[in-house]
């Protein structure tokens, strides 16, 4: 039976063995009337959770946006034969951990910031004044920590977990190497990356380098177009088109009078290469962006 806050919960297998759990981008969707950061930052954009499924075994790559979604989750690999389960959050913010409940006897696996960053903020997320409703009680901490990288086996594949400061100071991403597929979580995202600390600007810069470098042959966000997911992911030059864009945020510092461009022409290049696709809920991530740059750089500042 389908929750109904599930309902419109699809999986895409872009690759043998590799599911994108995808939620969102459905027309009038909401998970709940009022206003809540599921709907606001998590369906509005649409959000992918992901597993990577070896023989009996999977890693799954986010707990999704809430418990019911974890739920079906793992009731949809455990029907492809999946016993044994490990759960990697790609970092700590709502709509990546809040599903964590629904994976009882799983080892929970993330870097130390991940874990720093909830243990920090963990009353404020059960009582729902952290980051508003719904309240994810309980929280489930990760009881295995790593810094910089770690290679897990998931039956016969090979997973590396690379630590990165891109859209949040404790990203993880999962490369396979065999298949040269890159995981992504937040890293990248289509349309365009949602900015939490612009002073970070220049880690994020290396760090995409530092994914470009390993050339993957596929990109797998968890915000993105679900058709270019289930086609195959996006190109490696998506890492590029982030730096771009970051680039353009940057010159805000010299020049604010730039805010009012139109997010089109920030990104057109992108756009008629098809690397990128307009999505227009991400109008409000680049006007956050916008305004939490000329925050930091220019005090009273208005977009």
């Amino acid at each position: 039976m389908t929750h109904s806050l599930t309902q419109h919960l699809r999986v895409i297998e872009p690759y043998p063995g590799i599911l994108a759990f995808y939620d969102g981008r459905v027309p009038g969707q909401r998970f709940a009337p009022e206003d809540n950061w599921i709907d606001d930052g998590a369906l509005s954009l649409g959000v992918a959770s992901y597993a990577v499924v070896s023989g009996d075994a999977a890693l799954v790559y986010d707990s999704h946006v809430s418990v019911p979604h974890g739920a079906k989750v793992r009731e949809a690999l455990v029907a492809r034969g999946v016993r044994r389960l490990t759960v990697v959050l790609s970092h700590w913010h709502l709509d990546h951990v809040a599903g964590t409940a629904a994976f009882p006897g799983a080892e929970i696996v993330a870097n130390r910031k991940t874990l720093a960053h909830l243990t920090q903020a963990r009353a404020g997320i059960e009582d729902g004044t952290f980051h508003g409703l719904p309240a994810i009680c309980p929280l489930i901490l990760p009881d295995r920590v790593f810094s910089g990288e770690l290679r897990l086996t998931v039956g016969t594949r090979q997973v590396t977990l690379i630590e990165c400061n891109i859209h949040s100071d404790d990203a993880t991403v999962l490369w396979l190497p065999e298949e040269r597929l890159l995981l992504a979580g937040d890293t990248v995202e289509d349309t365009v990356t949602y900015v939490g600390a612009p002073e970070d600007f220049a880690d994020h810069l290396r760090d995409l380098d530092r994914l470009a470098g390993l050339h993957p042959v596929a990109v797998l966000p968890n915000h993105g177009d679900p058709e270019v997911i289930a086609r195959g992911g996006y190109g490696p030059g998506i890492m590029a088109a982030m730096q771009r864009y970051i680039r353009w945020l940057q010159r805000l510092a010299q020049e604010p009078q730039l805010a009012a461009t139109p997010l089109r022409d920030i990104i057109a290049r992108d756009l008629t290469a098809g690397i990128l696709h307009y999505f227009a809920p991400y109008e409000a991530v680049h006007q956050q962006n916008v305004a939490r740059c000329l925050a930091l750089w220019h005090a009273g500042a208005k977009v």
